[in-house]
């Protein structure tokens, strides 16, 4: 991948293709870097404009996305530009909506649905993924 994420980097989970992709939280500040060359929200409202491309997927806090076959298109958006662009997926806190959706990318990547979450956990955050209903939400991706 030309010009990639650092795989050392605050934030970013490898997945087991080689692909990377930065989790992070909006509230903290941006990690020290190139942007991203496209981003993924999870949020409860639209965020602000960026100067990079992006995708917004209504999912408010602690809860699930509102519509869930556009957040899995939006994550398989992301899956495959994770390729050969620097994507990020982010939350408020970074924990629970974005560790929820990097486990559903590492469903997509080949790991099982029923490892995903600890895969996440162990490999980007230990407190990611928060509630029993995020946790469920990953198993369909498998």
């Amino acid at each position: 991948m030309m010009d990639g994420w650092d795989a050392t980097a605050a934030g970013v989970l490898a997945l087991p293709s080689g692909r990377l992709v930065r989790g992070r939280g909006l509230s903290r500040p941006m990690p020290i870097g190139p942007p991203p060359q496209f981003g993924l929200y999870l949020l409860g409202r639209r965020p602000a404009p960026l100067d990079w491309p992006s995708r917004w997927v209504h999912w408010p806090d602690f809860r699930l996305p509102s519509d869930p076959r556009d957040a899995r298109d939006a994550l398989a958006e992301l899956w495959r530009r994770s390729t050969d662009e620097r994507v990020e997926v982010a939350c408020a806190g970074g924990h629970g909506r974005t560790g929820t959706a990097l486990a559903c990318l590492a469903v997509l990547d080949g790991v099982p649905a029923v490892a995903a979450v600890e895969y996440v956990r162990r490999h980007y955050d230990a407190r990611a993924v928060e509630t029993r209903s995020q946790r469920k939400f990953v198993t369909p991706f498998g």
